[in-house]
């Protein structure tokens, strides 16, 4: 059996604009990189690994 605890945050309205920004920028990238996963594996039967992602993700931050 695993223990957990749960918080209640009450953010202020900016703390709570960035946090929603925050996780919105998370669930891009996430889903950007599993359709890259996926698009290469289905065409080249290879993945794409954390270096070539990290690095994508570098260029991507700069544009």
């Amino acid at each position: 059996m695993e223990k957990s605890d749960k918080f209640r945050i009450y953010p202020a309205q900016k703390q709570e604009i960035l946090i929603r920004k925050t996780v919105g920028w998370t669930r891009f990238v996430f889903n950007r990189y599993l359709a890259k996963r996926i698009e290469t594996h289905k065409s080249d039967k290879q993945t794409i690994n954390y270096n070539a992602s990290y690095a994508d993700l570098t260029g991507l931050k700069r544009n």
